[in-house]
């Protein structure tokens, strides 16, 4: 009995790297073994203090990524969210360092935006909201599509993906994977809606506390349904993630929904 109880608590604060390849169609031969580490939903509070997110930082150093990609939901509220970034810990990429915002980082005030792009930048995180950054690999450009969350920004997914097109090489940075659904209606610049080939999402907790796969906390199921709660997937000629996170809400507690962060290396797909 103690144990069943303790359980959910360990599942919680036991950390996973998940370590995957992300077979790409057509990748750029300058893209290949490219490491990408993704974190989503810390939710620095009482329930993940301070010197775990320093651990978690460590731990995202020692994995020697040469890009790392935030999914939002750094604390529970927007002015938390601020000052985690001013207390976060220098994160190392060769290739830069870039967030996305999730509905706990929109909360109100609005004006809390622009002071939250500004202590990410100041922490060497790049903000995307509804923007695209240009990063350049030998003689390959890479594109990070970053929207505003779902619920409590104002995303604009056909933006994003107008400054891209097809043959480059994309990938779409959400919060949470209700947005799949206008990415794949969305086009590039060239009028092609496959205009990403990997996309990452987070928000879902993995459903948090499930049973039989089954989840049982409804608000961490997305709108599109429980095929999006958590795993990798292939849709739209595109490579999809939706991430169990690192923290918890409400409660410390996870049930067959295991903390992780994502250590993914890029690969071509062979035929």
């Amino acid at each position: 009995m103690l144990l069943l109880i303790a359980y959910p608590f360990f599942e919680a604060y036991h950390l996973n790297t998940e370590s995957h390849i992300a077979s790409i169609p057509d990748l750029p031969s300058n893209l290949k073994n490219v490491k990408i580490v993704y974190v989503s939903d810390i939710h620095e509070s009482a329930r993940y203090p301070q010197w775990m997110v320093n651990d978690l930082i460590r731990t995202i150093n020692g994995l020697s990524a040469d890009l790392v990609l935030f999914g939002g939901d750094y604390a529970d509220d927007s002015n938390d969210s601020i000052d985690f970034f001013k207390n976060l810990p220098k994160v190392q990429a060769r290739l830069g360092v870039y967030g996305v915002l999730g509905d706990r980082d929109r909360t109100e005030p609005e004006t809390n935006l622009s002071l939250l792009a500004k202590a990410m930048t100041n922490s060497g995180v790049l903000p995307l909201v509804n923007t695209v950054a240009k990063i350049k690999v030998g003689q390959t450009n890479l594109y990070i599509a970053g929207v505003d969350d779902y619920y409590n920004g104002h995303p604009d997914v056909q933006s994003v993906a107008s400054q891209v097109s097809a043959d480059d090489f994309v990938i779409f940075l959400g919060h949470n994977p209700d947005l799949i659904t206008d990415a794949i209606k969305a086009t590039g610049s060239d009028g092609d809606n496959h205009w990403f080939d990997l996309a990452l999402f987070g928000h879902t907790h993995g459903g948090q506390l499930t049973f039989l796969g089954i989840p049982l906390l409804p608000d961490y199921v997305p709108d599109i349904g429980t095929r999006y709660l958590s795993g990798w997937l292939e849709e739209n000629r595109a490579s999809i993630l939706v991430s169990n996170g690192v923290g918890t809400g409400i409660f410390p507690v996870r049930l067959f929904a295991p903390a992780q962060i994502h250590l993914i290396t890029l690969k071509p797909k062979t035929n």
